[in-house]
Order: structure tokens, then C-alpha cells, then sequence
């Protein structure tokens, strides 16, 4: 396919046909008239030689390669809007823009919040805007990155795109305060036999994985989607879970729980942030990854000092 005979603003004209099923509103939706956006449909089926829209009764609706067409074509809508909106110069006293980023609520509670305040001080016209990261992250990378300006994630879960490093943490346990090993600590048989309340997502694998390395099944009696509800999942039971210590450190006050080292040399967890290759040489992006990296240097000298 050779990108340069390819008239992209047929991009534009198929994203709102597959989206409004319509012609007419297709092209009230992008200025054009319902005769251009029928030629541009037709130009749209010879290129693809599949109808896109089928007629059914009285309305229209996806063919199997439309259905298909409709997240890519979304996709390239948002990737060719990131792409031209970049900026060779960029001055964050006086923009006005918003920067979406994906993260876990952990990422949002233990850095996002303190880039927040950080942007707040230094550009007051620019906005953040925290998404959850869905959990096709590991198979649809470049898809989801593509959509976005970055994403929170730690090393071990994705790899093949640019990142900057932020900071280190490391894993803990938490059990109630009036559990048995709220004082003693925990052995490893105790890992293996007591209930596990589990964050349900992928990001923490490389510390699943190194349970599973070391022969320790946990016995899942409870998931969750939120790292923040595990201590309140495990208070008042005799249920463990295993946390980021920083963010341990923030929930401390919420329920009665005990932090409990881990009997094993436990992985630290990388933090970094991660972009599309798009975005490399964008002077508003690299503004943000700059800021993020002194965010993230600062995080570690206050993890080394509470170390």
C-alpha cells in the first residue's frame, strides 16, 4: 500500500460513516454534502470492495469488514490528530491543553496526585485527565498508546516502546492488626494456606510470577479491581494481600491493617512512564515526560529517606 496515493481525508469521511450508519449525518458530521459523502462512500467501497454499509429493512447497518473498520479506523482518527497537533515549541505558563494518561489507581494515588499538584503550580492551562488502564493493555499496546499520551505501568508488563523511568517501590503484605501474624510475621507455608484477597489485573505479574517461581499458590478468596480496596478486604479477616509499600504507607489510616514484610526477597516494582513512538519529538510531550521524570526523582529520594 503506498500511503502517498491515499486520499487521508477518506480517514475522516470512513470514521463517520461507520460510526452514524448514515450518510446524511455522515456529512453533516464532517461539512460535507450528502452528495460528496455518498462519492466518498463509493470511493471508500471500491478501495475496500466490500459494501462497508448494508442496507437492512430501513436502515443501515456494519458488513463484517465495516464492523472490523470501526476501532482502526477510530484508532487512526486519534493517532493522525496527535500526530499534527504536535508542537515545536512550548510554553506551559501560557498553554492551554489537556494530556490524558492511563494508570492503575495506585499510579494515580502514589505519583499521579503529585504531578497534578506539580502542573498546578507551574501550568495553570494545563489539564490531566487519569483513565483506568483497560485490561487488554498487554495484548493491544500500540492500539491503547496510540489513543493516549502516556500510560503508568511498571517494567515487566509491556516492553517495545519508549518509557521514562520514575521511581522504585516495593512489595509488601498487609493482614488485620489482630491477625496471628500481625506480630511474628509470615512464613511461606503461611502464603500458601491462608485466604488472599488479589488485585485482579496483569500489572503486578512480575511479583505474581515470582510467587509461582518459588512454588506459592495463593489461594484466592477475594479480587478486586482496585488497589485501594485491599485493605479494607483484608481488616477484620484472616485474608493477605501483597501492596506497593507507598501506597501501604497512604492507607495506613483507613482500616485497621498491619504492613508485614514478605518472606522472600520480594522484586521491587520500576515504575515508568510509557508513550507512543508519536510523540518522541513533541516539545508539549516532552515537557510532560520532563516534568513526570522530576516528579518521579523526587518520589525516590523521599522513598530513600523513609527507607
Amino acid at each position: 500500500m503506498n500511503l502517498a496515493s491515499l486520499d487521508l481525508n477518506l480517514v475522516v469521511a470512513l470514521r463517520a460513516l461507520l460510526e452514524e450508519r448514515n450518510v446524511t449525518r455522515a456529512g453533516q458530521r464532517v461539512g460535507l454534502s450528502q452528495p460528496a459523502m455518498s462519492a466518498a462512500l463509493a470511493r471508500l467501497r471500491r478501495h475496500f470492495d466490500d459494501d462497508l454499509l448494508a442496507r437492512v429493512g430501513g436502515h443501515y447497518e456494519l458488513t463484517a469488514l465495516g464492523q472490523v473498520l470501526l476501532d482502526r479506523t477510530s484508532t487512526a482518527c486519534d493517532l493522525l490528530e496527535r500526530l499534527f497537533s504536535s508542537q515545536a515549541h512550548f510554553d506551559p505558563a501560557r498553554e492551554s491543553r489537556e494530556f490524558g494518561l492511563l494508570a492503575s489507581d495506585y499510579a494515580v494515588s502514589v505519583f499521579g496526585a503529585e504531578l497534578a499538584r506539580v502542573v498546578h503550580e507551574e501550568a495553570p492551562g494545563i489539564r490531566l485527565r487519569f483513565s483506568q488502564t483497560p485490561p487488554t493493555v498487554a495484548d493491544d499496546t500500540a492500539t491503547l498508546l496510540s489513543a493516549t499520551d502516556g500510560l503508568l505501568m511498571p517494567h515487566g508488563v509491556i516492553s517495545g516502546f519508549p518509557a521514562t523511568d520514575l521511581y522504585e517501590d516495593r512489595w509488601v503484605l498487609l493482614v488485620a492488626d489482630d491477625h496471628p501474624a500481625a506480630a511474628g510475621g509470615l512464613t511461606r507455608q503461611d502464603l500458601a494456606r491462608l485466604p488472599w484477597v488479589t488485585y485482579q489485573r496483569t500489572y503486578d505479574a512480575p511479583a505474581v510470577r515470582q510467587l509461582g517461581m518459588l512454588g506459592i499458590e495463593p489461594r484466592v478468596e477475594v479480587s478486586v479491581d482496585s488497589f485501594q480496596l485491599l485493605p479494607h478486604l483484608v481488616a477484620g479477616t484472616r485474608r493477605i494481600a501483597l501492596v506497593q509499600a507507598r501506597l501501604a504507607r497512604l492507607l495506613a489510616p483507613v482500616a485497621a491493617v498491619r504492613v508485614v514484610e514478605p518472606p522472600y526477597e520480594a522484586v521491587p516494582l520500576r515504575e515508568a512512564l510509557w508513550w507512543h513512538p508519536v510523540h518522541t519529538h513533541d516539545a508539549a510531550h516532552i515537557w510532560l515526560r520532563e516534568t513526570a521524570a522530576r516528579v518521579g526523582a523526587r518520589l525516590a529520594e523521599t522513598g530513600r529517606e523513609g527507607s
